[in-house]
């Protein structure tokens, strides 16, 4: 008799290969009901676990899931250049260390996607990148699931462990530099809803607050290259046009750039620019990017030792990068 596999087994139970898993490690989020029926569907058609649940069982599956959640912008791209640069030295510290890794992209609908992740026992730990606008159901998993890492912004009250860097530092220091350099009316260009970036956003915001006569707008816009592009454009042909702009990531900073110059505006003579990241591209724009650096090698490397220290069971501590201001033309 051929013996079933997850799927096959899910399928005769008429439930989700997650809750199959599920009830096999005696999930909690499972009903009694529900993992006796299963567990004896499974011995009726001579269910057998394969090489991943039995690994599971020995608390070991090589695998360590890299998980993207893309719950504010759904058109974001795995090709994001921010994405790519972080991606690449978490692959090749996870690879030292001996795991593989599993990549998924995530556009949740509804808050048990970290957890279907986690239940399903296919990873020894999960690193995610970018908290989006799930941080509730990431800090819910967190809590009772010790092996998982988050690239984002920390918070005292959270019991994710998290890497980044110091965000509210980084607005700071792009507001202070364009004051500096004589602007007055400045913008940001981010949405405030993204953890990292309401940081940013409010060091940018205090420097702001704490000095006379500079006003402030602030434009919620996607990541996207082709989003930002067309909401800058959208609001320098409505608006009075800004003369810095702090932009919450490189992209935005790089598209918005575009649609200054695109406007008949230079700069930096007429609208100064600043991103944030320091992604490769940054310095071969026209002009080059002004931007605040966070050192993505350096935290892909945090992110997957702080991780292996949570599957060792031992403590580990969130850690926040200095940023620093890189200064080229554009501002």
């Amino acid at each position: 008799m051929k013996r079933l596999g997850l799927v096959e087994l899910a399928a005769i139970a008429g439930v989700s290969i997650s809750t199959v898993s599920r009830a096999l490690s005696d999930h909690p989020r499972v009903s009694a009901a529900t993992k006796a029926r299963i567990r004896e569907l499974a011995v009726k058609h001579g269910f057998r676990l394969n090489q991943t649940a039995s690994a599971l069982r020995r608390k070991r599956t090589g695998a360590i899931g890299v998980v993207i959640p893309l719950g504010h912008d759904v058109d974001q791209s795995l090709s994001d250049p921010f994405f790519m640069g972080l991606l690449g030295p978490i692959a090749d510290a996870l690879a030292r260390a001996g795991y593989d890794l599993l990549l998924s992209r995530v556009i949740p609908d509804g808050d048990d996607w970290l957890d279907d992740i986690v239940a399903a026992g296919r990873v020894d730990g999960v690193i995610v990148i970018g908290q989006s606008d799930q941080t509730d159901t990431i800090e819910t998993v967190a809590r009772r699931f010790a092996p998982i890492v988050v690239w984002g912004a920390h918070r005292p009250s959270m019991a994710q462990v998290t890497v980044g860097s110091d965000n509210r530092r980084g607005g700071e220091l792009a507001a202070r530099h364009l004051i500096a350099s004589g602007r007055r009316r400045l913008a940001f260009l981010g949405d405030p809803a993204v953890p990292e970036f309401a940081d940013r956003h409010a060091g940018f915001h205090a420097v702001i607050a704490r000095t006379p006569d500079v006003e402030e707008t602030v434009l919620p816009m996607h990541l996207t290259e082709r989003d930002a592009y067309s909401e800058t454009a959208r609001y320098l042909a409505t608006q009075t046009w800004p003369n810095g702009i702090f932009a919450a990531s490189d992209v935005i900073a790089m598209s918005a750039m575009r649609a200054v110059i695109d406007r008949g505006l230079r700069v930096p003579q007429d609208v100064s620019v600043i991103g944030y990241d320091d992604i490769s591209l940054a310095a071969h724009t026209a002009p080059p990017l002004t931007t605040v650096r966070q050192n993505v090698a350096r935290g892909a490397t945090l992110l997957v030792e702080l991780l292996l220290q949570r599957i060792a069971g031992e403590p580990a501590a969130s850690v926040a990068m200095p940023p620093e201001l890189i200064l080229r033309a554009s501002a």
